[in-house]
């Protein structure tokens, strides 16, 4: 993959957003990687390995508790507005008001489903049922603790990317020729 650099020793923020199995982090990080910049990428499963509970733990106990998405969503903003960042969430695109670009990437449900069981193995029926109810979970609770619907992502997002038929690092490019074309990075190599 090709490596960028940022224009004039500027700072540079991207939000990545999009739902589970959309491709979210695999593209912030080669993003991150071309520009050599931080990828921020703080997630409830990273939350979940530090407090020594299951991700369906933190997700159950998130419904009653919204002291669970406020620690990550002001956690990821912190650390993105230190410096140049690729900032890859859930709600990057909401939260991060410094971005210079806001990137969406979509998939359908059953694509989602499959990119998870072959990331994570297990039953396939059981991945679609688990990420529907992440799904809805999500959106209420964005809802309810945001006013944020994050299914209506077309009135935030500068760059909306179906990611189906696409590779991570096809869909990167895409990101990096937007950035060049807006005159926030050039190639270098």
């Amino acid at each position: 993959m090709a490596r960028y650099k940022i224009k004039d020793g500027r700072e540079l923020r991207i939000a990545v957003s999009g739902k589970s199995g959309c491709g979210n982090t695999t593209v912030s990080s080669l993003l991150a990687r071309s520009l050599g910049i931080k990828l921020v990428n703080y997630t409830f499963r990273q939350l979940a390995e530090e407090r020594g509970l299951t991700l369906e733990q933190v997700i159950e106990n998130a419904k009653s508790d919204d002291g669970y998405d406020r620690y990550i969503d002001t956690h990821q903003v912190e650390l993105a507005e230190k410096e140049s960042c690729v900032l890859g969430s859930r709600l990057a695109i909401w939260m991060l008001e410094k971005a210079d670009i806001k990137v969406y990437l979509k998939a359908s449900d059953l694509a989602r489903s499959r990119r998870i069981f072959k990331r994570e193995g297990g039953d396939l029926q059981s991945i679609a049922d688990f990420t529907a109810m992440r799904d809805r979970e999500d959106t209420k609770r964005y809802k309810k603790i945001y006013g944020i619907d994050n299914d209506a992502y077309e009135k935030v997002a500068d760059i909306v990317i179906d990611t189906e038929r696409k590779t991570p690092e096809e869909i990167a490019d895409d990101i990096l020729l937007e950035l060049v074309s807006r005159g926030f990075v050039e190639k270098i190599d």
